[in-house]
């Protein structure tokens, strides 16, 4: 087992957490906020995900791990708007919370 599969792949459970826990708001309370979260988490599990088929060479011709590859773009794309969205809604969901 690859360094990058075993980090991936404790990576992959506390991303799920966060997921199951940001979908539970979600589906409490529909707010903007919420969705805010449930889309940066999903985000953040696109990125673990991604680092497992990079891991696994799952979709080779996606050239995962390499500059300039559809593979790195969705790996960027995922990450900034994981951690643009997650604490943005977290924040607005605490200074809104009655």
């Amino acid at each position: 087992m690859s360094a990058t599969l075993l980090k991936s792949l404790i990576a992959l459970f506390p991303m799920c957490l966060l997921l199951a826990g940001a979908a539970t708001l979600f589906f409490r309370a529909r707010t903007a906020n919420s969705l805010l979260q449930l889309i940066g988490s999903l985000g953040l599990v696109v990125v673990v995900l991604a680092h497992v088929c990079e891991a696994l060479q799952i979709f080779p011709w996606m050239h995962w791990g390499m500059e300039h590859s559809i593979g790195h773009y969705i790996d960027l794309s995922a990450a900034l708007l994981g951690v643009t969205l997650f604490p943005v809604g977290y924040l607005l969901h605490a200074v809104t919370k009655h």
